[in-house]
């Protein structure tokens, strides 16, 4: 618990009785001041450039405090501290004539941090700075770089893209340190966190907001406390624990085909997620879709019936949907006449460019609007009978966009993939189906934890790249995790190819491995399916994808209770290892991962390889598939296709080692 007390003239912030932090006259906290951003949006990336306006600093003047309550009087403005438990929020008034806000907060040495949304390169932020701006991670830059050194044969997978060139589908200005405290800001504009100095974290906000920062025991107190601020997802439906959700294009019957050739090998199916439902648009970078969220019944002939067939069955058929419209399409028609699109400077709807074509987007600020795509989802998916869908994009809405609220475009942009969350959740709560659907969202913004069901780590390059490929999934659902969000997924085989970069057998299969261990087992047939690998590609793919689907529902009662705890305490299902274990390795490991408690996951994110190299905690683990009982430190370990180094806790409880053993069983059984 934390408390507030006075010392002479200072006050003093405490937990648990110990002084954490002191306030005194003279002192200065924070910052404030103005400045411009300019902004240039190219497909959803962004080039930000600021001029500083001046700045003053917030010295502390005078200090009152009561029980749970605290007053720092400045020469300008001041801050209300409020205590409720272990959280300090701070409240700042009078301070309306500026857009800049900076707070430093004291750092040791040795100290780590994690969260800032979703990272894909880096785990550990310290001796890094993030800029906390909702953007397209797959931006055109990349990509050509992409290109370039495959196109001339350099194919080095173990090199990082530069940190600061990233940019993150997901981003919020929250972080948990090895500390054991979270901060968390309630701006909706661009920030920057500063992590590289060795005494203090500089972090800096393009607004004037409250914050809040909270203590915890451990590492779950912790993620406990942040997410009752910042909320949590709810259970997910029962049937996604019934195998594989198979990433299928084409038509009804190419998706009937599919289907019963995975369920003829043994594959356990719990649903097909055909995107292109509403319609597919060929363009120079791939199959892409038609984004007019009808079914199309060219494409999908009786698709209505083959639902209600499959349903009886026990598998599901998944859509998919955006913020966008097709400009060609019936429904902008309706929009465009309504006027329920984004607008632009001169009053005609924006038109922003994707990939290769433009779009309009619905104007999330306008009830009708919202209200009126809503009505479409619940009539033309809900109603249909989808299962569910991928509720995508949101990073999108350009800074000189006019909003139907009035509201500054470039305020409300991070909020964006909320709000569209938000429409999402409120579908299937209108319609009274929260339990029996699902939706999976890539971006994410404050209140996207408290909106979404599910996220997924976007489009991953088809390859063991670190920096974009399978490995780079694994700190981006550490990441999430850390900054409240528990449930994650990613595509199993990658997203984005081309002519030189596309998926191999061995990719799908490895990563098929992986994603046996995750709350969701889904595939896709990425942007170019022709050219890869698909999980019907062979055999071999076949038969691994088979087995690893068999084990994945064998665990189902292990990670429904993980999934079960993510709602109930906000504590990820997906947890990094330091969360159990006080060790220097623990905390700067990026690349294993615990699911639930007593479950971790080495995947193999190499190439050809048949070892793999694994840090242990201290602990008694037992290799899952062999029974070979490890303490710990580090080993190298046979890991040929099909046997994913995982281990289990000797000492688990015994429910969960009877949920393990059975999956071993089995696990053996069908290996041999």
């Amino acid at each position: 618990m934390l408390s507030f007390s006075m010392n002479g003239d200072r006050l003093d912030l405490k937990k648990d009785g110990r002084v954490i932090y002191a306030f005194a006259p003279g002192d200065c906290p924070a910052s404030v001041g103005n400045g411009i951003n300019t902004y240039k949006m190219d497909r959803g990336s962004f080039k930000i450039k600021e001029k500083s306006l001046g700045s003053e600093k917030l010295i502390i003047k005078e200090i009152s405090s009561g029980e749970n309550e605290a007053k720092l009087t400045f020469g300008t403005g001041e801050a209300v501290l409020t205590l409720s438990g272990s959280r300090l929020s701070v409240h700042l008034d009078g301070l309306g004539n500026f857009n800049r806000l900076i707070v430093t907060l004291p750092a040791l040495p040795g100290e780590h941090v994690y969260g800032t949304g979703e990272t894909f390169s880096e785990f550990d932020l310290r001796g890094l700075k993030t800029n906390n701006w909702v953007a397209e991670h797959e931006n055109a830059r990349c990509i050509s770089k992409k290109v370039f050194k495959t196109s001339i044969g350099i194919k080095d997978g173990t090199k990082k893209e530069k940190y600061p060139n990233y940019e993150t589908y997901y981003a919020q200005p929250t972080f948990i340190s090895s500390r054991k405290y979270w901060f968390h800001s309630d701006t909706t504009a661009r920030s920057e966190f500063d992590f590289t100095h060795a005494d203090r974290h500089i972090l800096k906000f393009d607004s004037v907001a409250d914050f809040h920062i909270g203590f915890g025991g451990d590492f779950e107190e912790v993620l406990t406390g942040l997410t009752a601020l910042i909320g949590r997802q709810p259970p997910l439906p029962e049937w996604v624990y019934g195998g594989v959700i198979l990433g299928i294009q084409g038509g009804t019957e190419i998706m009937e085909s599919k289907i019963r050739r995975c369920l003829d090998c043994g594959t356990k199916v719990a649903a097909a997620w055909i995107q292109d439902w509403e319609g597919r648009r060929v363009t120079a970078f791939g199959k892409q879709l038609q984004w007019n969220w009808e079914w199309d019944r060219e494409l999908y002939p009786g698709l209505d019936s083959s639902i209600a067939r499959l349903r009886e069955e026990n598998i599901r058929v998944m859509g998919y949907c955006n913020t966008f419209l097709a400009i060609e399409k019936p429904l902008y028609q309706i929009a465009k006449e309504k006027g329920y699109c984004v607008k632009n400077a001169s009053g005609g709807d924006y038109m922003v460019t994707i990939t290769t074509f433009p779009a309009a987007i619905v104007d999330l600020t306008n009830p009708e609007a919202c209200a009126w795509l809503k009505g479409i989802i619940k009539r033309n998916m809900i109603d249909f009978g989808l299962a569910g869908w991928m509720a995508d994009f949101g990073e999108y809405l350009p800074t000189d966009a006019v909003l139907y609220s009035g509201e500054s475009a470039e305020l409300a942009h991070n909020t964006w993939p909320a709000r569209w969350a938000k429409l999402n959740r409120e579908a299937l709560e209108e319609a009274g189906v929260l339990d029996e659907i699902t939706f999976f969202t890539r971006a994410g913004y404050t209140g996207t934890t408290k909106y979404s069901t599910l996220m997924w780590n976007g489009d991953n390059h088809v390859d063991f790249s670190i920096d974009y490929g399978m490995p780079s999934v694994i700190p981006a659902m550490l990441s999430l995790t850390c900054s409240g969000f528990g449930l994650s997924h990613s595509d199993t085989g990658g997203y984005t190819t081309f002519k030189k970069l596309r998926r191999s057998e061995e990719l799908y299969m490895r990563w098929c491995e992986m994603n046996a261990f995750t709350p969701l087992m889904r595939s896709h047939e990425g942007n170019n399916p022709d050219i890869n690998a698909q999980f019907d590609a062979s055999e071999t793919v076949l038969r691994h994808q088979a087995r690893m689907s068999k084990i994945h529902v064998a665990l189902a009662p292990y990670i429904r209770k993980a999934v079960e705890y993510n709602a109930a305490t906000g504590v990820g299902a997906v947890r990094p290892l330091f969360f159990y274990y006080d060790e220097s390795r623990a905390y700067t490991e990026s690349y294993e991962y615990l699911l639930g408690r007593d479950i971790l996951v080495a995947p193999v994110i190499r190439p050809h390889a048949d070892t793999r190299k694994v840090y242990l905690p201290d602990d008694e683990w037992v290799r899952f598939g062999t029974g070979e009982t490890y303490t710990g430190g580090e080993y190298t370990v046979k890991a040929p296709l099909g046997q994913i180094p995982v281990f289990y806790r000797k000492n688990a409880d015994e429910e969960t080692l009877i949920i393990i053993n059975k999956s071993e069983e089995f696990y053996n059984e069908i290996l041999s």
